[in-house]
């Protein structure tokens, strides 16, 4: 009987193998090496461990399997199609059919096939991630590890363990030696996230050689420092001993582990095994051909899956998946009669809603020309949230306090291992100096139901742009709230002051960028942002204190939900120019406007909080706020002038910036770079005379 079952493993395995060359082979692009060495893994972890339901595939208690890796997409997709993985999209919704279909394998990196070259969350079910930049699906595996961290301590109750699910993430030596990785390990193992596992695919080979041109340090040394629980495997095709080392994994109650499996690329490839040939191109024809008769398959057939093999997967991972996830349910109806409300909140969690009420309390603000800055405003409209939704939950990049994000209301918390300073309950998170890992992980939390959001200074979003970029590609509701937005923050002087990265910012497709131009904006930004379910937003927010409009004189802020709007306007709805500002310099518009008042010039003053949103609107309305014969106007923002040409026209003027910021006073600053309302006057009557 242990025969029987040694050889159908073998063949399940060399399946995943074999369909992975063929099909790299065909789109002549791909990865095989690691598919082919990780192959005994990344089985031995779905056929024996992981508690996921194919059928189910978005059953929210399910083990979470991240292939950070990305490259050797087509051992996800191999794993996927053979476990019958059924699909749905990334809401949830059940669509039908198979998740990955053999013609999908075969179409491998093809327009339209459900196999893109790297896993794409959304487009394939069963990624449960979108890796491709190494380092991205370790660092947002850690954020999923939170989230089944928070949901346990939240919503467990005696006799209902509604929470336990674990996290894996498989990796290589890229993936360790990006700085992603190493902040995000060194994150996981201050918080003690005995739920994540990372499985280091340590077969020594990069795109430019053998590892150890670059990368001889002590793996097992550095994560011992860390703080993880180290199990090591000495060889990748030993399944009992892969077993052995998951198991530990599944004992250790105070750590996460990471897992070192000692592996051959391209194992059992005659002629690239343990060769850098073996990992960024097809093995080639005859390559193929000998490989497929060490594994003892017919190299004159192609993308075989034989008999039994389906089966297998089906009596294994989906049979024990479904019999956890219809347990569960059970468990769930019980917790829903015992506690109502919490089981109401899963639900909404589940299904990205939020609760009837959630803006209730959100506040208006009074005018008032002294005004607040758009940082502090933010604070009070999101604590005023996250008292009505708790999970809503994040932090700062060590600057929590300087960005206004802490939260304070009742039985907030900290998320901390249990002890002095907090416990897993806590909607504070203590990112550390890790902005990088820090949007990562928020994608994790999010990627989980979780309401998440970090935060920083601007500047450093340069520091994360490949989280916040893999969020709007995944179409994820993440929350970035950047302060301190421009040349204004005033002393700490250019290495500090944002000039290029809004533009950076607008380029990335999706992303919603918003710019309050004063404390009622700031609340209706949070007002549009929250309820979205598909759309990261990034609020951009001042250091400094700006005015807050009176409303009663001016438009409503709630016209921020279409990206621009007008402030103010001509006595006769005719202006002889047009004054566009974002953020704090709309208030310089509104000052100019006064100025050119007296000069019998009538200005317009259009608020352009969101040039995404205002693109998205019909031409009928973006006409009506910026009409074509009116070609006077000028454009003001302390930042890039990239982009802003389109809205001033061949006749109009961009206030911007084409330097690097200076350290002195706001006031010095702002005069030294000409944002005054003289200087934007000035413009307005230059724009006129042409």
């Amino acid at each position: 009987m242990a025969q029987t079952q040694d050889k159908i493993d073998e063949l399940a395995i060399n399946t995943i193998r074999t369909l992975s060359i063929d099909a790299i082979q065909k789109a002549n692009s791909g990865h095989p090496g690691t598919a082919m060495d990780a192959a005994p893994v990344a089985y031995t972890l779905w056929q024996q461990f992981l508690r996921y339901d194919p059928k189910s595939p978005y059953w929210i208690n399910r083990d979470r399997f991240v292939l950070s890796s990305g490259h050797a997409s087509m051992l996800l997709y191999s794993l996927i199609h053979l476990a019958g993985t059924e699909a749905a999209d990334s809401v949830y919704q059940k669509q039908g059919g198979e998740a990955v279909t053999l013609a999908d394998i075969e179409s491998f990196r093809e327009d339209g096939s459900r196999c893109p070259g790297h896993p794409e969350y959304g487009w394939t079910t069963g990624v449960e991630s979108t890796t491709g930049p190494l380092g991205q699906g370790i660092a947002t595996s850690v954020g999923m590890a939170i989230a089944g961290k928070w949901l346990a301590a939240t919503y467990n109750k005696p006799d209902f363990e509604l929470f336990d699910y674990n996290v894996y993430a498989v990796c290589g030596e890229g993936c360790l030696m990006e700085g992603v990785g190493n902040e995000a390990a060194s994150l996981a193992g201050h918080l003690k996230l005995s739920n994540l596992c990372w499985i280091f695919d340590n077969n020594n080979v990069t795109i430019d050689g053998h590892a150890d041109i670059t990368f001889t340090e002590d793996v097992a040394k550095r994560f011992e420092a860390y703080g993880w629980n180290v199990v090591r495997v000495a060889d990748a095709n030993d399944l009992g001993e892969l077993t052995g080392a998951l198991n530990e994994f599944l004992a250790a109650d105070d750590a996460p582990t990471i897992i070192i499996v000692h592996s051959h690329i391209g194992y059992g490839s005659p002629g690239k095994h343990d060769t850098p040939k073996a990992h960024g191109e097809p093995l080639g024809p005859d390559e193929v051909r000998r490989t497929k008769e060490f594994f003892g398959f017919d190299p004159d057939k192609f993308f075989v899956v034989p008999d039994g093999v389906r089966e297998h997967f089906t009596t294994h991972i989906g049979r024990r998946g479904a019999g956890v996830r219809v347990k569960w349910e059970a468990l769930f109806a019980d917790y829903g009669r015992a506690y109502p409300d919490e089981a109401k909140q899963v639900k909404l969690i589940r299904d990205r809603d939020l609760p009837e009420g959630w803006d209730a309390d959100i506040p208006s603000f009074d005018a008032d020309a002294t005004g607040i800055a758009t940082r502090a405003a933010s604070g009070k409209v999101l604590n005023a949230v996250a008292a009505k939704v708790p999970w809503v939950l994040g932090g700062a990049a060590d600057v929590a306090g300087s960005t206004k994000v802490i939260l304070d209301y009742a039985d907030a918390g900290e998320f901390q291992p249990y002890g002095e300073l907090g416990d897993y309950s806590g909607n504070n998170l203590r990112y550390g100096i890790r902005e990088h890992a820090m949007c990562a992980v928020v994608n994790g939390m999010v990627l989980s139901g979780l309401r998440a959001y970090d935060s920083c200074y601007l500047i450093f979003t340069d520091y994360a742009r490949g989280a916040i970029r893999l969020a709007s590609l995944m179409d994820i509701p993440v929350l970035h709230i950047w302060t301190h937005d421009s040349i204004s923050l005033g002393q700490d002087g250019p290495t500090h002051q944002p000039v290029e990265q809004l533009a950076s910012l607008r380029a990335i497709p999706g992303l919603m960028v918003i710019r309050p131009a004063d404390a009622n904006e700031t609340a209706e930004a949070y007002r549009l942002a929250l309820p979205n379910k598909s759309r990261p937003v990034a609020l951009v927010l001042t250091r400094q204190t700006i005015p807050i409009f009176d409303r009663s004189t001016f438009a409503t802020a709630s016209g921020l939900t279409k990206g621009a709007y007008v402030l103010a306007d001509a006595p006769d709805g005719k202006p002889d120019v047009i004054l566009i500002g974002t953020g704090s310099e709309v208030a310089l518009c509104v000052a100019a406007r006064d100025l050119l008042a007296k000069d019998n010039i009538q200005a317009r003053v259009v608020s352009m909080p969101c040039r995404e949103l205002f693109e998205e609107q019909p031409d009928e309305y973006k006409c009506s706020v910026l009409p074509r014969e009116i070609t006077a106007r000028v454009t003001v923002e302390e930042a890039s002038p990239l982009g802003w040409d389109r809205y001033a026209g061949p006749d109009g003027i961009v206030l911007g910036m084409n330097t690097f910021g200076l350290s002195a006073p706001l006031k010095v600053v702002s005069e030294h770079f000409g944002f005054t309302p003289e200087k934007v006057a000035e413009a307005a009557k230059k724009t006129l005379g042409r």
